[in-house]
Order: C-alpha cells, then sequence, then structure tokens
C-alpha cells in the first residue's frame, strides 16, 4: 500500500521537523510538525498579520486575470510527491478550463519544509522571475521532480537549475548571479513563516478564496469547490 511505503521510508531531514504521509479526505499530503525556526532570517521583513496573509502582494507572481473572481493561493514543496501529483493532475487542469477562461487566478508560494533541496528549488524558481519566466521554471522543476520521483537525492541542485533556465530560455549569467547572491532566500523563508501563522502544516495547502483545502484533490472534487465560488 502507499501509505505504508512511504511511512517506512527514512528521511534524513533537520531533527526539527517530523514528516508523515497522511491521507485526508482522499488526498494524500505531506504533514509536517513543524515550528518557526528563531533567528533564521525571516527578520529580513516582518510577517504580516493574520488576517492580512491571504492578500496578494507584490512578492506573489499571479497566473491569470488579476479581476477573477476566484483565488487559489497553493502552499507547496517542489520535492513533496503529493505536490507533484496535484501540480500534473489537477493545477494543469486548473490552468485550462478556469484560469485561461479568466475565471480563476492562481499564485503558489513556499512552504519548503523538505530541506535544504526544497529551499534551492525555491529560490530557483524565484530567479527565474526576474526575467518572467516564473511560472516556466516553476513548471520545470515540478517536471523534473516528477520525472526522477525521488525527494533527497541531491539532484536539486545548481547544475540542474541552469540547465532548466537554458531550456526555458533564460540568459544564464544573469540567473546565476541570482543563485550565487541567494537573493531570494529570505522570500522563501518569509513564505514559509507566514504560512504557519494560518495554520499550514502540510502539503500542499490551498487555500479558496480564503477555504483551506489540504492534499492533492482530484481535478473532479477541486472543481466542485472552485465552482462553489463562481456561483456565489
Amino acid at each position: 500500500m502507499l501509505i505504508n511505503n512511504i511511512m517506512n521510508k527514512e528521511y534524513f531531514l533537520p531533527v526539527s521537523i517530523l514528516i508523515a504521509a497522511v491521507l485526508v479526505a482522499g488526498a494524500v499530503i505531506y504533514s509536517a510538525g513543524v515550528s518557526a525556526p528563531a533567528g533564521d532570517g525571516v527578520g529580513d521583513e516582518p510577517v504580516v498579520e493574520k488576517s492580512e496573509i491571504l492578500n496578494l502582494t507584490a512578492s506573489d507572481v499571479v497566473l491569470g486575470n488579476l479581476d477573477a473572481p476566484v483565488t487559489i493561493i497553493e502552499y507547496s514543496d517542489f520535492q513533496c510527491p503529493f505536490c507533484g501529483r496535484f501540480f500534473s493532475q489537477t493545477v494543469n487542469r486548473v490552468k485550462q478550463e478556469y484560469i485561461k477562461t479568466g475565471k480563476v487566478k492562481f499564485v503558489y508560494r513556499h512552504f519548503a519544509f523538505l530541506g535544504d533541496e526544497s529551499k534551492a528549488a525555491a529560490s530557483a524558481v524565484e530567479c527565474a522571475k526576474d526575467q518572467g519566466k516564473f511560472w516556466d521554471m516553476h513548471d520545470a522543476v515540478f517536471g523534473s521532480e516528477i520525472n526522477d520521483g525521488q525527494e533527497h537525492n541531491g539532484n536539486l541542485k545548481r547544475s540542474l537549475f541552469m540547465t532548466l533556465a537554458e531550456g526555458i530560455g533564460l540568459d544564464t549569467e544573469q540567473y546565476g548571479s541570482c543563485l550565487d547572491d541567494e537573493k531570494y532566500v529570505g522570500k522563501v523563508e518569509r513564505d514559509y513563516a507566514s504560512a504557519q501563522v494560518i495554520g499550514v502544516r502540510a502539503t500542499p495547502t490551498i487555500f479558496v478564496n480564503g477555504e483551506k483545502v489540504e492534499g492533492a484533490l482530484p481535478f473532479e472534487q477541486f472543481k466542485v469547490l472552485i465552482e462553489k465560488y463562481l456561483t456565489e
């Protein structure tokens, strides 16, 4: 059984992070028993008030029409296999049926709790934002992880990001400088810290017009939630 196989697997993670595969309403998630680390650099900018966290900010990259009636915010980790499943099986269909038709706008935020590779991947995607290719890199990193099929195997590193950057047409010199300067480490950490404030403890966690949903819901189930807000 998938769950048993996952639960028996060893994960080499910081001791402050407890990982478990959990079945929630038919959708599998990675659940984390986590607490915000002290003095981790998040203080570069204060975490906003809880009531404001689900408001879109200048650091968010919005996919879709800004005036769309439904807002989806996903908190995710590029190493999480269930996040990859949600991306490939659900998000891609949401793009076709709801985002491209102007009904939904979509925001991806980082909950990079599966270790240094997750943080590196998150920063790599943010660096692509400087050249208007956030979503291209987002898709490329998820695609690479889905094809790889493993976590914590050392593949999420600079050489891979540079290869992906070239593949999506980035100026690799500019992109490499962004990686080396660790330009977006603080942003990734702030996403993580603010997510905890609003109760994110697992990936993927999705907010649809503020309503919290956990797990890699199949498209047909997720569609019901979207339609609920479209008919209000």
